[in-house]
């Protein structure tokens, strides 16, 4: 399967503006929900924002506390065919209530995304992926 390149594949991966994170609920059947996020070296970063949801205690925080294995998928699709691309990264993730790394997290979104730099409703809990393989295929 041809892939991007590990430089490209990271490179497309923090360019986009869109995400599917994928967890495993406690009883073994999987959890996808789109996400914005951020990348920063090998970590890439999320948070519960105050977008409208049943609250901030939210499934993906449990099924990673309860298995920390997750994937994250971006991609790029169009016909024709030519140029579609996909990039996932697997890793372990684990959540952050306060402190430094979530400070990092809301940092790295208000520069991202437009729409958080006035954000002052309150974020919640950040999710922390460590990056442990970044996998691609291209057209």
């Amino acid at each position: 399967m041809p892939g991007l390149g590990e430089p490209e594949a990271r490179h497309r991966l923090a360019a986009a503006r869109l995400a599917i994170l994928a967890t495993v609920r406690p009883d073994g059947r999987p959890h996808a929900v789109p996400i914005v996020f951020a990348v920063e070296g090998d970590t890439l970063y999320s948070i519960a924002d105050p977008k409208p949801k049943d609250g901030l205690d939210l499934l993906r925080h449990r099924n990673v506390a309860a298995n920390p294995a997750v994937s994250v998928l971006v991609h790029e699709y169009h016909e024709p065919w030519e140029g579609i691309w996909w990039v996932r990264a697997d890793g372990l993730a684990r959540v952050v209530e306060s402190g430094p790394e979530r400070n990092a997290a809301i940092r790295l979104l208000r520069a991202k995304y437009p729409d958080y730099a006035t954000w002052s409703t309150p974020f919640g809990a950040a999710t922390m992926v460590e990056m442990k393989r970044v996998s691609s295929w291209t057209m």
